[in-house]
């Protein structure tokens, strides 16, 4: 019965692939540089610390904008993103982004050729580059390049289609990309595994092929206003307990990467996404206050601190013990420069 459902979902994704590719449906362009960053499966590949790097990598130069669904927020439209701007009304993502790079604009928008439209009446200053955050499969925009990501955990090439598998579309959908990231491979990756899984892709020759992996920077309060300052992952002594929060597709490498300092980590686990509900506060509430020892702390993602920053149910005397751990993409094979 799964494979069955997957023949079907896989036939409507190729049929609207090919009224695209046949130009019954209309792909726009625009006189402006435009980046999609995307895959071609669900779950997390690392969209948004990609997008991160490459506002980090381009903003010096140009007046970058990042253009965004924003995910399961709380409005419709298009929205521009300001200093007072919140997760629950633009998207965590997009809240995320605003927060760590003030100075550039962000913007959602369900209809993203209208978003592009409304960035680019922007003024004072116009916009030079526009970053489209999880919108390879949205194709009435045509990009000037295409970054395709997948997880060294499941490449796409190994995966199958939904609901048998996590893939939005057919593998063949990889052909539109310029280029291809791996995410999340060991930083210890061997020489010999890069050869593996460039073969195991078959990318054409016009297709640049990269490897990323993650890095963890220093725990950073949510709450900054409440006297605590930032801690190095190496300042957790082996005695002090935490209690993890995550509403992300994969916590599974959050979880060894903190079992490196301690081996006291318990974890509270939502779906990608999750809306954190007062229900939801409270027991975070109970599992933290069950933690007998002196020395202990919350630890959760910069995508879920968005969400719990201005979260109405969330106590009080949890606000001083909570911390986020800011990830950063690094390319790996030193290929930084040629990125």
């Amino acid at each position: 019965m799964v494979i069955t459902l997957s023949h079907i979902y896989g036939a409507a994704t190729y049929f609207r692939n090919k009224l695209f590719d046949w130009g019954i449906l209309q792909s726009k362009s625009f006189d402006i540089p435009t980046i999609c960053i995307g895959n071609i499966s669900v779950g997390g590949t690392g969209k948004t610390p990609h997008t991160e790097y490459l506002v980090n990598l381009l903003r010096n130069q140009y007046k970058v904008a990042v253009l965004s669904r924003g995910y399961k927020r709380h409005s419709r439209g298009y929205l521009l993103a300001n200093e007072d701007s919140q997760a629950r009304v633009i998207g965590d993502e997009p809240f995320q982004i605003k927060n760590k790079f003030p100075d550039i604009r962000v913007a959602v928008d369900e209809n993203r050729c209208h978003g592009i439209e409304q960035l680019l009446q922007l003024k004072d200053p116009e916009v030079d580059v526009i970053l489209l955050d999880d919108a390879f499969q949205h194709r009435y925009v045509k990009a000037g390049i295409n970054i395709l990501l997948t997880d060294y955990n499941r490449l796409f090439c190994e995966d199958k289609l939904l609901p048998a598998g996590r893939l939005r579309e057919s593998r063949k959908g990889k052909n539109r990309a310029q280029i291809v990231i791996v995410t999340k491979c060991p930083a210890d990756i061997k020489p010999i595994d890069f050869k593996i899984i460039s073969k195991q892709l078959d990318l054409f020759p016009f297709q640049k092929l990269y490897f990323s992996t993650f890095q963890y920077g220093k725990l950073t309060p949510v709450f900054k206003n409440l006297g605590q300052t930032e801690r190095a992952l190496s300042s957790i002594q082996a005695d002090e307990q935490i209690l993890l929060l995550t509403g992300i597709a994969s916590p599974l490498t959050l979880v060894n990467e903190l079992h490196n300092y301690t081996s006291h980590v318990d974890y509270l686990a939502f779906d990608d996404h999750h809306d954190f509900s007062a229900k939801d506060m409270e027991l975070l509430h109970e599992r933290f206050n069950q933690i007998k020892a002196e020395k202990k702390i919350i630890v959760t993602t910069e995508k879920d601190a968005a969400r719990l920053l201005h979260h109405p149910a969330l106590k009080n005397e949890l606000k001083s013990y909570l911390y986020a751990l800011p990830i950063e993409v690094k390319i790996l094979q030193n290929q930084e420069k040629k990125v």
